[in-house]
Parts: structure tokens; sequence; C-alpha cells
């Protein structure tokens, strides 16, 4: 009946204020409701841009977000009631007595505007209000659309009554409000009710108080006049005292108390949103590696989009909750071990990871640099970068990890039916079947050299090959189950090529004599994850950081499940482990192991069942160690990543190997102690024993 009014009573005043475009708000109005089906989809179901939330894998440490306008929806049971009643007393006194259109307001704007060729000013409800924001924000319409949202026009005030009229045909004031209050932006950067307490007072929507809605009810007339924390703040506080007489004319609050809380003192705790990943909360500059690997794992995922700008525009604005698989714990044990051997101004790194075996979910990514774009002092690289120095990408191919890479070869060996008892008569130099020329050759032919070939010589199985990490038997090893069974096997478990003379010789592995002793490049990630295949008894997962993704609607997305296959048989993945038992100190379930390179491992782990291996490329530009357990794969790597040549001191190799064992004996505290299996005696002896 109010709408007829309108309609009546407008065209009446209107065409006698000469106002002939006005004149159709009698009829716009009155058929309100057979215009619901040509609302825009944005009006019919709102879509807000919102920001997404990336935390721990507590759930509950927040990592950083993402978004292109800081927005959280949430339901109006979760905004104070008092947040309400202010946005109201600001915007619109009628709003619960008139159906979208104030006609008083409207009528009195009109004849006042009468004349002008202008729309009708100071007389847009809250759902009119709404719908412009919508309209102006509507990723559907064309630039073309959303600026005629926004334009001061007759036609686009008469197009807004009749989207106004339409909606509240269908919903609730309730559920207009809520939109309003979620749309709305409050300057600071914060659209949203949501975002704008946590803007401003650094709490959620639903534990403001009087003042504080008050303040945030006024700010929306003009966001960046009124904004307090950059703008005017005299300007805010007298919003605020306005908002509150409102409130108290329309009986919302007493008068007194709305006199009080005018007194009360302008209190904020502003709050800037991180967004991306050089901006993490907290100032954890150390979490940006570990954010930088999730962002990147995202954008390959297709089920985000079809293009990486597609990804990264759904989260942006797709509203999304992500728990990560960075334990905080675990992630501060390996930064204080990194950096225990180089601090954040020392060239050299000691970049580390961490994985969670049968599921490759990635607990801890740590290096001695910040993850910022700060400048750096002297031109240097250090210590601030994006560069990803701990899972590779973006021009970082790794780093030589040395004899780790034996696994690889003893592994294939095991495939391919040799038992862990295999042995060979080891002498230094090893002539191989490989043509070469120049230094480490021998007649025409590539011929290898063992470190310490008094301590390493003799008859040698796998298991103390593998412990003292004989070059030369492994080379032998690699001659006889063939180079490019050991590259495949390394591939299988996802060993990436990203040097392109790596994946040269990876396409052409026949006579690559060398792989098996890490010459190579490769990222700890890669290593860790590989070595967390044998932990986790021949089961490849490809590397994960999430552990749950939720969408804004509350739905849990797939992408978040563990993509595993497996790599080797449980009996293959077993005994490497037996034989990994050997380097750091412990005994193999046959009582086999004879000699270890990395002794100090058992001495920190304890009893607890533990296995690895140590690597070192030549003259010692780099130093490695891998460290396993049934629950924990962690590797970590010394190198100068920007100089090759830079080779390390003495005694480098053991302070990897104790920084990783260290990282392990933490994140795995208070955990079980769990044990390898045990090989088969036919892959460990032949059938012999």
């Amino acid at each position: 009946m109010t709408l007829l009014v309108c309609g009546v009573v407008g065209g009446a005043v209107l065409a006698a204020a000469a106002f002939p475009s006005a004149a159709l708000v009698g009829t716009v109005v009155g058929d309100a409701t057979s215009w619901y089906v040509d609302l825009p989809r944005d009006l019919k179901a709102a879509q807000n841009q919102q920001t997404s939330y990336v935390y721990a894998a507590d759930g509950k440490t927040l990592i950083t977000t993402f978004y292109d306008q800081n927005r959280h929806d949430v339901g109006l049971s979760d905004i104070a009631p008092v947040m309400q009643q202010a946005m109201v007393a600001a915007e619109d006194t009628r709003f619960y007595q008139h159906g979208g259109v104030d006609v008083r307001s409207l009528l009195r704007a009109l004849v006042s505007d009468a004349g002008s060729g202008r729309a009708a000013q100071g007389a847009s409800t809250l759902t009119m209000q709404y719908v412009r924001n919508v309209l102006k924000n509507d990723p559907t319409l064309t630039p073309q659309q959303r600026q005629d949202a926004t334009a001061s026009t007759p036609t686009r005030k008469l197009q807004e009554i009749r989207y106004a009229g339409a909606l509240e045909k269908k919903l609730s004031k309730g559920e207009i409000l809520d939109r309003y209050l979620n749309i709305a932006y409050f300057g600071n950067g914060a659209y949203g009710i949501d975002a704008a307490s946590e803007s401003y007072f650094n709490k959620p929507a639903s534990q403001l108080t009087l003042a504080e809605a008050a303040l945030l009810a006024g700010l929306v007339q003009s966001p960046d006049v009124y904004n307090p924390v950059g703008g005017d703040r005299a300007a805010a506080l007298g919003r605020r005292s306005y908002v509150l007489d409102a409130m108290a004319k329309m009986k919302f609050i007493p008068v007194g108390l709305a006199a009080a809380t005018k007194a009360e003192p302008l209190t904020l705790h502003p709050v800037q949103q991180p967004n991306d990943c050089t901006a993490s909360a907290g100032g954890q500059h150390d979490w940006g590696f570990f954010c930088d690997y999730f962002l990147r794992w995202w954008d390959a995922q297709p089920q985000f989009g079809t293009t990486v700008a597609d990804r990264q525009q759904l989260l942006k604005q797709g509203g999304y909750t992500i728990v990560t698989s960075l334990d905080p714990n675990t992630q501060a044990a390996a930064q204080q071990q990194s950096l225990s051997i180089y601090g954040y101004n020392n060239p050299r790194a000691l970049p580390m990871a961490v994985v969670q075996p049968g599921t490759g979910r990635v607990t801890a990514m740590a290096v001695n640099r910040h993850y910022s774009l700060d400048a750096n002092p002297q031109g240097r690289n250090y210590p601030n970068t994006v560069n990803q120095l701990v899972a590779g990408g973006g021009g970082v191919t790794g780093y030589q990890a040395g004899s780790t890479f034996k696994l690889f070869t003893m592994l294939a060996a095991l495939s391919a039916g040799r038992p862990l008892n295999t042995s060979f008569n080891v002498r230094s130099p090893f002539v191989t079947q490989w043509p070469a020329s120049g230094p480490g050759s021998c007649d025409g032919y590539w011929c290898p050299v063992d470190a310490n070939p008094g301590s390493m010589g003799g008859n040698r199985t796998m298991w103390g090959g593998y412990g003292r990490s004989v070059n030369t038997y492994f080379v032998w090893l690699e001659e006889q189950v063939g180079p490019q069974n050991a590259v495949a096997m390394a591939k299988r478990l996802g060993i990436t090529f990203r040097a392109p003379s790596d994946a040269a010789l990876a396409a052409q592995p026949d006579s690559w004599g060398s792989f098996t002793l890490g010459v190579t490049d490769t990222t700890p990630l890669d290593l860790a994850n590989a070595y967390a295949t044998v932990a986790a008894g021949g089961t490849y997962c490809a590397p994960l950081p999430v552990t749950s993704i939720t969408d804004a609607a509350g739905h849990r997305v797939p992408a978040a499940d563990p993509a595993c296959r497996r790599a080797v048989s449980a009996d293959v993945a077993a005994a490497a482990a037996d034989a990994a038992r050997c380097p750091v100190g412990q005994q193999s379930a046959y009582g086999k192991c004879d000699g270890a390179t990395a002794p100090d491992v058992s001495t920190i782990l304890g009893s607890r069942p533990v296995a690895g291996k140590t690597g070192s490329s030549d003259n010692g530009a780099t130093e490695t160690f891998v460290g396993f357990t049934p629950q924990l794969a962690a590797a970590g790597m010394a190198t100068n990543p920007d100089n090759p040549q830079d080779y390390l001191d003495v005694g480098t190799s053991a302070q990897v190997n104790r920084a990783v064992a260290s990282t392990l004996a933490t994140a795995l505290r208070g955990q079980p102690y769990l044990n390898f299996p045990r090989p088969s005696n036919e892959i460990a002896l032949g059938g012999s024993g």
C-alpha cells in the first residue's frame, strides 16, 4: 500500500515540479515483484568478495590472508545487536517501516531537487544503498554498467528503487541488514563489519561495544574523511555523537547512556590485515618461504581455475579457510637450528624441510633468511629475499646433495632383485665402463675414488657401503643396474631436475655414471620427501602444504587430500631403511652395520629408531644430511646459494647432521617410538640366511 501511495503521490507532486522522469516512481515500485526475476545474480544471492585466511596446522595461528577487498562475511547472529541498531540509526531510521523505499524522504528529496535534472539526493534507504554497493562491485557487469550503478541520474535512481522494492518482497529485514553490513565500506581498507571491527578494534563484530559500534556506523557516510586512523579524528567523534543521538531518538538506548558514551575517549586498537606472503601475521618472516610454497602449490591446482590468474583471483576473493600443514613448533625448531649454523647476515645458508611420511604434508620450511622484499645492503641477496631457497622454483634449481643420492641406486638394485648382502671387493680408484677424459679418468675411462680408501676398502655390502658412504661400491652397483634405472627411481620418488643441464642428462641417462654421487641439483624439500617415501613403506605422496580447505559456504574442498601412490614395494623400502640405520650409528635388523658417517645423530635421538644419510659435494661446496623416522623426514643442506665455489668449513657436515637431528628430536617430542619394519630374509640375504 505504501508503494502504491508513493506512486500516486509521487507522480502528482513531481509532475507539478516539472520533474517528469520521477513520475515513473509509482509504476516502477508498484510492479517491483515482477522485476525480481530480472535482478542481477549478485542481488539474488549475495556473492561478496571475501578474504581467504591461511592458518598453521593448529587451525588457530594465522599465517597470512589473501584478498582484493579485506572482507569476511558473517551472519547477523555474529554481529553485536548494538551494531545493528547503530547502523539503522545512522543510515535509515525508518528501515523497519518502509518497503525498500522511504516515501517521505524520497518525496522530500524529489521536490527539493525538482528541475535540477539530477536524481533525488539524501533519500537512499539501507536497501537502496545495498543495491548500489552490489551493482558497483558485480563482476558479471561491464565496467560501464558498474559505473552507471553509481551515476547521479534519474535513470539510475529509478532502477535502484525498483531493485530495492523487489528485494524487500523476497528478503526479510534481518537478511537485508546482514547483507548491507557485510558489503559496506568502513574505511582503512576494511569491507564489511567483521573486517572493520578487526581493523579498528582488533576484535570480532560480535564483541563491539556501544561506543565502537556508533563510531563504525558513522564511518559509512564518508569512510575516508571520517577514518579515525588516517583521517579526521574530531570528525569521526562528531559522527559517533550523531549516531548515539539518533539511537536515543529511536529509543534503542536511553538518553543518559547516549550522553555518557559520547563522553568516552576514542580508543582504537588498529590492526593492519596481512596480505600475501611478504606480510605474514605477527612478523613471522621465516614463515614466508612456506607461504610462498603454498601459493605456488595453489597456483598449480586446476580445480581452482583454468589459468594461474583465475586461481589467484579465487584465492583473493573466494573466502577460503585454509589450514596448512605448517607446525609452528617444528618450524621454530628448524629455524633455530638453521640459525645456529649461519646467521641472517651470512652469505651461506642452511635451508631445511620437514615432511610427514604417508601424507607428504610439509610441516616446516626454514632457512636463515627473511622472506621480504626489503632492500639488502651493498647489493647483496641476503638477509632479505623471496627466492624459494627451500623448495626450489622461480630460477632456484637447488644444490648438489652428494652421497644422499646413493639411496636411488640402492632402491633400483633392491627392486631388481639384488639383496642387501650384495658384495663387492672395493678398490679405489674404480675403473668404470664409461669413457672419460681429463681429471678423474684412467686410460680413457671414468674412475672415481673413495674419500678414505683405508676405511672404505675391502669386501662391502649395501649395509657397509651405505654406512661408510663408499663411492666406488655404489658406482659399481649403479653399473650393474644401469644409471637409467637409478635416475628413473629418483624421478619416481619425486626428484625434479630443474637445472637445464641436469634435465638433459636425465633425459638420456645411460652413461650418467656419476649420478649416484649426487652431482645433480636438488632441494631440501625434494630430498626430504624422497626419503619420506622409504619411511612410509614405499608409498610416495606428493608434497602437500595443506591439511584442510573449506570454501566460504563451509564446504570441504578435496584438494587438501594427499595424493599418494606405490613407488617401491614395502619390502624394498624396509630393506633400504634397514641399510639407512647404518650411517646414523644404529644397527640394522640383521646386525650388519659396521660403520657410520653421522653417529652423533643416534646420540641426539637416543633410543628412538632413526635412519638417514650424509652427503658432501666436491671440495665441500655443499654438506647435506637427511634423517627420517616412521613419523617424520627432514633434510638440511648447507651451501652458498649465490656462489657454488664458496667451499664450506671443515666440520660443517657434523653441524648439519646435528641441526637436522635436533629438529627431528624436538618435532617428535612426546610422540611414540616406532620401529622400522624388518625386511625379509630374501631381500636382505638373498635367501641364504
